[in-house]
């Protein structure tokens, strides 16, 4: 298990063939691209809520690349995004908001192959304490099956007594090898 202290990093070379100065950080290097993005915008006239009124639920991992792999247009849906794609109470908040605020009535949810949080236990946040003198109070929600926590994802979502629109829930494993989704029956 490795806690923050023991994460592997890229070696600076590996960063400096992808654009950033050895005397610069990558937070730099995306400021950067920010002020040339700035530099061609033009107001696209849209308000918060999206246009096909879908909010979508995924890991943060960075082989996903949402809006290619779903067609998708600056616009068009919320998208929430953390470790593992779990359903939290932040994601349930997240969710209420887009609903009762904005719109959406669907909700789309993707976890995927190869997931950082099937080789974690909650045994992680035993490692922090020790680590930093305090255990988080958030689960590390960890998981072995990928379909049966998608499943259980679509139960919180079908269960939540604060979300209007709860008949549209689908899950999906997204392939990290082939780019395919693979919906998951929720029974």
């Amino acid at each position: 298990m490795t806690t923050s202290a023991s994460v592997p990093t890229e070696p600076e070379d590996a960063i400096s063939a992808r654009g950033v100065s050895p005397d610069g950080t990558v937070t730099d290097r995306l400021v950067d691209a920010n002020h040339r993005y700035a530099a061609a915008f033009t107001d696209p006239g849209m308000d918060a809520r999206p246009v096909l009124h879908v909010a979508v639920v995924a890991c943060m991992d960075a082989r996903l690349d949402l809006h290619a792999a779903l067609g998708l247009e600056l616009g068009d849906c919320h998208t929430v995004r953390n470790a593992g794609g779990v359903v939290t109470d932040d994601v349930i908040r997240s969710l209420t908001i887009s609903q009762r605020a904005l719109g959406t009535r669907s909700v789309v949810l993707i976890h995927h192959t190869g997931c950082g949080l099937e080789s974690l236990t909650e045994e992680f946040r035993h490692e922090l304490e020790m680590e930093v003198g305090q255990r988080p109070a958030w689960a590390v929600e960890a998981f072995r099956d990928v379909d049966q926590d998608v499943r259980q994802s679509m139960q919180r979502v079908r269960t939540s007594p604060f979300l209007l629109h709860r008949d549209d829930v689908r899950g999906f494993v997204f392939d990290v090898t082939t780019g395919l989704l693979r919906e998951i029956d929720p029974a």
